[in-house]
């Protein structure tokens, strides 16, 4: 045992991988704190606050996979001519990923401002949990706008080996965003007392400030900046590159986050005490996940940085790697759930039928995390470092819109199943797709090198 450990511990891949992923690790906690300090305020606030604001953050976490998706779409480019030494490739690539992101951003928050209620109505039909969430979504139209180019910015700094400078803008940005919370949900310091309200308004806030964070450590990089004329590079051979590899990224996140939404939508229509509980599960989870996800990401920034060195047969006993520990990860995703568990229970202010919910919903996603961890790691790293994104695509589509959504329709209206039967349902999605994946993975076919040596030849600057 303790020859294996010195064998770790000497192992370059697993330096370089634990140097990557603690101060994601660390990000991700902190995004963790903030939807937990967000359900813990609320819950001292009223139900419905809770479930309003679970069910308007919907939206939230399709954005967020969207950006998600642009964010890995890019560091498949990025880290690649990383590994190649290619910075202005990066510049161009940041340029065309910002171009996309903040259109995007402006859509939503077009539509947060002027149909709330409609949006909300796809969720719920109960009055009051509309009028909650319809104001919530309002005041959060301004943080979509600031997260499109945020997110981009920092994906790409991650790309290029600079988790600990992302991971400190987000400690201040995360930090920020719970204290303001406690401010505008109680109404600390003389400010008025607003609810849910103030959860939006903190969180707009908070990026707002972390926009100019953004901004101070551009001005103070000597490579990659936050530069809104890179928007105006043209490079088609880059752009070419971008839509066929990014886009099915960008869709992969796009199909699996509205599917997952989805869920939300069947369980919103179960009734608030299913809606209640499904809103403390979603952060407890989200603290079970933390450790694998951060694993995925760090992987594949490292395996795309091998590849663009072009050290293939290096990067595919990288991936090898990865794999342990990500089976290692998502074990132990499971057990923090458990660990977690009686302190949920304990302090959990929800109805007597909400608290059964939880438990056995809780209990249910100490397995989940490990189908959650395996395929995202290979799908959403390991493939993607290699520029398979295609396949994550029409993987995730099948699974998610052909299996489980309409297994979760099926099982709550038509059968009209109990509400953890239909849960319970909801959540075998990650291992039905398992084969496929761990037969891709085996083949090898995600493992290219997706640079290119002639790349400036066609660059043409906007006038």
């Amino acid at each position: 045992m303790r020859n294996k450990f010195n064998e770790i511990k000497n192992d370059v891949f697993y330096r370089q991988i634990f140097k990557l992923v603690l101060p994601i690790i660390i990000q991700n906690l902190l995004s963790a704190a903030v939807s937990s300090a967000d359900v813990v305020m609320l819950n001292y606030v009223g139900q419905s606050s809770i479930s309003a604001v679970s069910l308007a953050s919907q939206y939230a976490s399709v954005l967020f996979m969207v950006f998600y998706g642009l964010g890995t779409g890019a560091t498949m480019l990025c880290a690649q001519y990383y590994g190649k030494g290619d910075m202005r490739a990066i510049q161009i690539v940041e340029g065309i990923a910002m171009r996309f992101s903040i259109l995007i951003s402006m859509l939503f928050a077009g539509l947060a401002v002027i149909m709330p209620e409609n949006m909300m109505r796809l969720f719920t039909n109960d009055a009051e949990l509309i009028a909650i969430g319809a104001s919530y979504l309002r005041y959060m139209s301004i943080s979509y706008l600031c997260w499109g180019i945020i997110e981009v910015y920092l994906a790409v700094l991650r790309s290029i080996g600079r988790v600990v400078i992302c991971t400190a803008l987000n400690v201040a940005a995360f930090s920020l965003n719970i204290f303001l919370n406690a401010v505008f949900i109680f109404g600390l310091f003389g400010a008025p007392r607003l609810g849910a309200k103030g959860v939006a308004i903190a969180t707009s806030l908070s990026r707002l400030i972390e926009l100019a964070l953004c901004f101070a450590v551009s001005f103070m990089s000597k490579d990659i900046k936050l530069d809104f004329r890179y928007l105006f590079i043209r490079n088609k051979a880059l752009f070419s590159d971008f839509v066929r590899l990014s886009l099915p990224a960008l869709g992969n996140d796009i199909s699996w986050s509205v599917a997952f939404s989805m869920y939300s939508v069947i369980i919103g229509h179960l009734g608030t005490d299913a809606v209640a509980a499904n809103s403390f599960v979603i952060v407890v989870r989200n603290f079970g996940t933390i450790l694998c996800f951060g694993m995925a990401s760090a992987g594949g920034i490292l395996i795309g940085n091998i590849i663009g060195e072009n050290k293939l047969e290096e990067a595919r006993t990288g991936a090898k790697k990865l794999m342990k520990l990500t089976v290692i990860t998502g074990a132990v995703g499971g057990l923090i759930i458990l660990a977690i568990m009686p302190f949920v229970l304990k302090y959990a202010a929800l109805s007597e039928q909400a608290m059964h919910y939880l438990k056995y919903m809780l209990l249910i996603n100490t397995y989940y995390v490990m189908g959650a961890a395996v395929n995202t790691t290979l799908i959403a790293g390991v493939f993607r470092a290699g520029g398979d994104s295609r396949f994550g695509f029409i993987c995730d589509t099948i699974d998610m819109w052909c299996y489980a959504v309409p297994l979760g329709f099926l099982a709550a209206f038509a059968l009209k199943l109990p509400v953890m039967w239909v849960y319970f349902l909801l959540c075998t999605d990650e291992f039905v797709k398992w084969p496929w994946v761990l037969k891709r993975y085996r083949s090898g076919v995600w493992l290219k090198n997706i640079t290119r040596d002639d790349l400036f030849e066609e660059t043409e600057r906007a006038d």
